[in-house]
């Protein structure tokens, strides 16, 4: 007969006491990281009365929008009458990465790149110069081939022999560590990481195609070359005099790859090898195609939006989400009494974890992204309500307090879960199919409803389970 296994059994309050007290922690520091100012004068009384030194707190803005911030709102039209049917959507996925590129070369936060059709629609919050922002992403891609400059290559192995003799090290041991410590001991030392290609003849107008195939023995994708006539003069040129040294291709004067050439090229046709992903090869291979064949771009409108609007919309939009805020909070005590006030707390607790997600993701904030947020603020009071009455149904049948929370957040579960999993789904639908404000709105709309199922299903249970053992007599207040 063996020996039946022994399990142990824990005292649900002081698992479910250790849960807020965690949960406590969690909702300080979040409050901290989203909203520093008052920390962070905490931490400057510190400093200053102490010989601590403690760290601040970095402070930033949330992200804001064209709508609420103004700025710069452009529209594009490509000319595709020379690209294949076949090749059109492709080639515009490469212009929007392309103009994602350029903005995010000038630091433009928040922006958005968005194509529909033929057409490419750019918004830039803060910038408020139409005629700067068309500069920046308003000229034809430009593709060329560059090699390792003689000169420089010289000047810069000139400069390795000093910087090796001074370190008393071969250049393949030395580290940058060893390069910074350098100082002025060795006299232009930073010159061997400065770029060391020039451009050539050999631009994207030479270049008739680019694709992926696989290397007939490796299997691995390789990405093609093809080069007009004249482009395989040069080719053959350049991979001559460039054998055993790199040779890059950039787009917009961005490097795009590095490739060794390993012997001369000729008859116009090339292959890059490099291991690469397939993702990687097509991606480059879209890139270059772009170069080979730019497609040229014209301004079909621009607009120069002002912030003054936004900014009464926003303090509507506020001054609305309190108002409603606190109705909703007077109802659900009036109502619900205690259950009611929990809810209410866990309503506040989940609309400072939705702030947190908002300030540190960023996630870039419109009015309709605002509006998202306010709808699963309903969700989740709705979820509240839905578990409460589940747990008052559950008392009526003569149930104790903890046993009936514990059966109205099991029998509430499946209905939470299905509603919210419907909207999920539908904000999902909206963010791949739709642009601009709509997909704001559901990506506020999806963060909410997660974040809702947190506060309601983890947050609330914690607290209301903790408050049912500790007062499971008093049903006055439970009612």
């Amino acid at each position: 007969m063996t020996n039946p296994k022994k399990s142990v059994i824990l005292p649900r309050m002081k698992t479910n006491a250790f849960t807020i007290f965690l949960l406590i922690v969690l909702m300080i520091s979040v409050y901290i990281f989203t909203f520093p100012a008052s920390f962070n004068r905490g931490v400057d009384f510190v400093n200053e009365k102490t010989v601590l030194t403690l760290e601040k707190v970095p402070e930033r803005d949330f992200a804001q929008g064209l709508d609420l911030q103004g700025g710069a709102y452009l529209l594009y039209e490509a000319d595709l009458s020379e690209v294949p049917p076949a090749e059109r959507s492709r080639r515009m996925e490469g212009l929007r990465d392309l103009m994602e590129r350029r903005i995010d070369l000038y630091g433009l936060a928040e922006s958005s790149v968005q194509v529909s059709g033929e057409r490419i629609a750019i918004e830039i919050p803060g910038a408020h110069d139409l005629e700067e922002a068309m500069n920046i992403i308003g000229e034809t891609p430009f593709l060329d081939f560059r090699e390792i400059s003689p000169e420089k290559e010289e000047k810069q192995n000139e400069k390795w022999e000093e910087i090796e003799k001074h370190l008393g090290k071969e250049r393949g041991e030395i580290e940058i560590e060893d390069l910074l410590m350098l100082g002025e001991e060795v006299e232009d030392w930073g010159i061997v990481l400065e770029e060391s290609f020039e451009k050539t003849d050999l631009t994207g107008e030479h270049l008739e195609s680019a694709g992926v195939s696989l290397h007939p023995v490796s299997r691995e994708p390789v990405i093609t070359l093809e080069f007009t006539s004249e482009g395989a003069e040069l080719f053959a040129e350049i991979t001559e005099r460039n054998v055993g040294k790199n040779l890059a291709t950039f787009l917009d004067d961005e490097i795009l790859q590095v490739a060794v050439v390993q012997e001369e090229i000729t008859g116009g046709q090339a292959q890059i090898t490099g291991g690469f992903s397939t993702e990687e090869a097509y991606e480059i291979a879209r890139d270059l195609q772009i170069g080979a064949l730019p497609v040229p771009i014209s301004p079909v409108a621009q607009q120069s939006i002002g912030p003054e609007l936004g900014e009464d919309a926003l303090e509507s939009v506020i001054t609305a989400g309190l108002y409603g805020f606190a109705l909703v909070a007077i109802f659900m005590i009036a109502v619900y009494r205690l259950q009611g006030l929990i809810a209410v707390l866990s309503l506040a607790v989940y609309v400072l974890l939705v702030s947190f997600l908002f300030k540190n993701i960023p996630v870039t904030l419109t009015l309709s992204g605002i509006a998202g947020f306010l709808l699963s603020v309903g969700m989740a009071i709705d979820a509240n309500i839905l578990i409460i009455s589940r747990t008052k149904e559950e008392m009526q049948k003569g149930k104790s307090i903890p046993e009936s929370v514990e059966e109205g957040y099991q029998k509430a579960w499946s209905s939470i879960r299905d509603g919210n999993f419907t909207t999920l789904m539908v904000a999902v639908i909206l963010f791949f199919i739709t642009t601009s404000f709509v997909r704001g709105f559901a990506i506020t709309l999806m963060l909410g409803i997660i974040v809702s199922l947190f506060s309601a299903m983890v947050i609330s249970k914690a607290v209301v389970s903790f408050l049912a053992e500790k007062l499971p007599a008093k049903k006055e207040i439970w009612n």
